[in-house]
């Protein structure tokens, strides 16, 4: 949280003052913006510290909102167009003044209605902050401080023959092959993911499942939960289908064998020709 007056992001400031357009908030400084009357609470008085973002009104002024965009200045983010003009094209980034995309900020023309992964900047020749589709510009190559297997936040902004192309913690270009996706995601969406390789090139392989050790406890107790629901009983053995188990719970046929067998050495399932089962307990019996 910054308390210093700054475009783009969350400011934590303080009401000095009410005017008949709204209170006026300052930072440590001193510095003061315009919270309009629009965004005042009942609960709002001066002296409190309130959170608020800082941006460009349809006027050109700064002031302040309580509304939160849905991406910040230095954020990656996916966003819809809603107009397009000579100049280039507005998204909707939710709040009432859109994000402009320059036309010199464009790798390829912007369509209305479609959605594109975009980053926030601030441009110093307009002094406003805009969004720019050439990504690629604003990812770091030098990956090397993150070790194998660090859990990070993820952007999906990619499909590709290969798998699925991300931003990791948003500075570094990844990618989630086929093979280790198990669920349905889509561009756009964010998730954790983990690292399972730095490569040559400094991007990063990745994967939506958690290491082997704690993958198998998940797994462990996705059966178990799923024999709770569906009364003690499910109709699987180590040849069942992996599209099957896929399905069903979500994770390879590989995680579920290593499941199933930790789950038999630990007498918390009972293995039939054609099903398993909880274990009795003798309490039960």
């Amino acid at each position: 949280m910054i308390d210093k007056l700054s475009l783009g992001v969350v400011n934590k400031l303080t009401i000095e003052d009410r005017s008949e357009y709204g209170f006026y908030l300052c930072d440590r400084e001193k510095k003061r913006v315009l919270l309009p009357n629009l965004y005042v609470k009942d609960r709002m008085s001066v002296g409190d510290e309130i959170e608020v973002f800082i941006y460009k009104d349809s006027e050109d002024r700064v002031v302040a909102t309580t509304l939160k965009p849905y991406a910040t200045l230095g954020e990656f983010a996916y966003l819809k167009v809603t107009d397009v003009t000579s100049f280039g094209a507005f998204l909707d980034w939710g709040l009432p003044k859109e994000l402009l995309v320059p036309k010199k900020m464009q790798k390829n023309p912007l369509k209305i209605s479609r959605k594109y992964i975009v980053y926030i900047t601030y441009d110093p020749q307009s002094d406003r902050l805009v969004a720019d589709t050439r990504i690629g510009r604003y990812l770091k190559n030098d990956p090397s401080s993150m070790k194998n297997l660090n859990r990070v936040d993820i952007l999906i902004i990619a499909k590709t023959p290969l798998g699925y192309k991300v931003i990791a913690n948003n500075k570094f270009e990844g990618m989630i092959y086929h093979s280790e996706i198990y669920e349905n995601v889509k561009i756009g969406e964010k998730r954790t993911a983990y690292i399972k390789k730095i490569r040559d090139d400094s991007k990063l392989d990745l994967s939506l499942n958690p290491p082997k050790k704690m993958a198998d406890e998940i797994s462990k107790q996705k059966i178990l939960n799923l024999l709770r629901e569906k009364n003690s009983v499910l109709p699987f053995t180590y040849k069942s289908d992996p599209k099957e188990i896929r399905d069903c719970l979500g994770i390879s046929k590989k995680s579920y064998k290593r499941a199933l067998t930790a789950l038999l050495q630990e007498r918390q399932i009972e293995l039939g020709d054609d099903f398993i089962r909880l274990k009795k307990r003798i309490s039960d019996k």
